[in-house]
């Protein structure tokens, strides 16, 4: 009592299909899938965007590091 049977989700997914047809809701199941399928992509490009910008981040410091050494070099080959 209180849960909802196999008997009655049955009469609901009768009903739905009535309503609607086999064919919309075959397109329908396609679109959200075609959805998650984006979502996903979306997500693992980001994840990939990141990843890229953390492995040049110490590339970036390290050649910001190279460049104040020289510099500090010609200021003492200058003075």
């Amino acid at each position: 009592m209180g849960g909802i049977s196999i008997w009655q989700l049955l009469i609901i997914a009768v009903i739905v299909i009535l309503l609607f047809g086999t064919k919309k809701l075959r397109n329908l199941g396609g679109d959200l899938g075609g959805a998650v399928k984006g979502f996903k992509k979306a997500m693992n490009d980001e994840d990939a965007k990141k990843d890229a910008d953390f492995e040049q981040e110490p590339k970036n410091l390290e050649q910001q590091k190279s460049e104040a050494a020289t510099e500090n070099k010609k200021d003492k080959e200058q003075a």
